[in-house]
């Protein structure tokens, strides 16, 4: 068992997490989806295929069927930059921002017995 210094054990708050999160109700996200989403949502500037494939250390592939996935849910959006029609943007969209803040309030969330 991970003990933290204030004794919380890191991974039994992490399953809790997940349970309110599978109980939610919201799409159920791979950890891939779930890593591009955070990444766009939460880390600044603009995000491409390439980029997005670079900062996960996955092949553009993968993070295109993932983002494929995202945009089904209406979480990120796909943006043509109007300088170079050649490149694409990736924006979070404001239920993907929706969807953030519901998991940011699940990771604190401990109403409720879930064992």
């Amino acid at each position: 068992m991970t003990i933290v210094p204030d004794g919380r054990d890191r991974l039994s708050e992490w399953r809790h997490a997940l349970l309110r999160y599978v109980r939610s109700g919201h799409p159920d996200l791979t950890n891939r989806q779930m890593a591009l989403l955070l990444v766009v949502g939460r880390e600044g500037g603009l995000h491409t295929v390439r980029g997005l494939a670079a900062r996960l250390g996955v092949s553009k592939p993968v993070v295109t069927r993932a983002l494929n996935s995202l945009t089904a849910f209406d979480m990120v959006a796909r943006r043509v930059d109007e300088r170079d029609r050649r490149s694409v943007f990736i924006d979070l969209t404001p239920a993907g921002e929706a969807f953030l803040i519901a998991f940011e309030a699940l990771l604190g969330d401990d109403s409720g017995d879930l064992n």
